[in-house]
């Protein structure tokens, strides 16, 4: 039990030496696990980071990759890709003194991104994880009437639920009410928070204030990105990062919200953080995706789960 002045997430990583912060649903996931990423290396901590890449990794060089399904991607990788989350944000560390190399992961099934990551956290002695979602779709059990884009997220809480040699497996999701756009019902993800809070596998939220450092270099490398993939910059990342700026409601930064409304809102910058075994403890089909071995048969055991299932009803907030 921790004291109410101390953040129970870095409570739990206080004894961890080597610290993996990974991105569990692609694209730009990893962005939204800087703030922790950069809090740890500020306080000493040896960080590493890795992503879920929806990125073209297969014409990558053999020399860069660390081990099957684990690419090291750094800031000269891959230079003629206009889209590559993972190598724009190695540019960004470099820029500002960090170690440079985000590792990256194809878009593969449980049984293998298990082995990448168990390579990866051999590789470097990893004794904690924080598994990072850019959203909450991590948190639906899977009998919601909408379950967002939950495959690459859930794909990555079952690779890691299995390797209990790693003394910390925790995850943190970033960006409330980003998934609405994709039919997730925030009810029901609050409903969901208060049940592993009832589990003990809630560790409370914070924000990701912009007076603070990690805040501040938050909103330079989201800039940074949106910069440097102008032709797909992340709507998630941008608005998280308007929220922290201090943005309300229908806030533009992109032109592919063109026809659409946003509600960006102080809650998308907070951190909600939870024990990854609690979260997937709770998932109902978690059993039925663990022998997958590609991405496509992890989308196909969640249609069939889903197919007599009756869902819980979306529903409003009601305040």
């Amino acid at each position: 039990m921790t004291a109410l002045h101390t953040n129970p997430l870095f409570a739990r990583l206080a004894g961890a030496e080597r610290i993996l912060v990974a991105g569990a649903g692609g694209g730009f996931d990893i962005y939204s696990g800087l703030p922790v990423a950069l809090s740890l290396l500020h306080q000493g901590k040896e960080v590493h980071l890795a992503n879920l890449s929806f990125s073209t990794l297969a014409g990558l060089p053999p020399e860069e990759w660390a081990a099957p399904d684990l690419a090291a991607v750094t800031p000269d990788s891959a230079p003629h890709l206009s889209y590559f989350p993972e190598r724009t944000l190695a540019r960004w560390l470099r820029l500002h003194g960090y170690p440079s190399t985000v590792y990256a992961f194809p878009q593969v099934g449980v049984q293998p991104l298990r082995a990448a990551y168990r390579a990866l956290i051999g590789l470097h002695r990893i004794d904690a994880v924080v598994l990072v979602d850019e959203g909450t779709d991590i948190l639906m059990r899977g009998d919601e009437a909408g379950l967002g884009t939950p495959e690459e997220d859930l794909a990555s809480v079952a690779a890691l639920a299995a390797l209990d040699d790693v003394p910390e497996r925790l995850v943190v999701s970033v960006g409330f009410g980003v998934d609405a756009y994709h039919g997730v019902s925030h009810a029901l993800v609050l409903e969901n928070i208060a049940a592993l809070e009832r589990d003990g596998a809630y560790l409370g939220a914070f924000s990701i204030p912009r007076a603070t450092r990690e805040g501040a270099l938050f909103l330079d490398a989201v800039a940074h990105a949106q910069e440097h993939t102008p032709d797909r910059p992340s709507i998630v990342a941008g608005s998280i990062a308007a929220a922290v700026r201090g943005s309300f409601g229908d806030a533009r930064f992109t032109e592919r919200t063109r026809g659409s409304e946003l509600f960006v809102n102080p809650l998308m910058s907070l951190c909600f953080a939870f024990e990854l075994r609690g979260l997937a403890d709770r998932c109902l089909y978690l059993d039925r995706i663990e022998d997958t071995h590609l991405m496509r048969q992890v989308h196909s055991r969640i249609a069939e789960f889903r197919e007599d299932l009756v869902t819980r009803p979306s529903r409003a907030i009601p305040h």
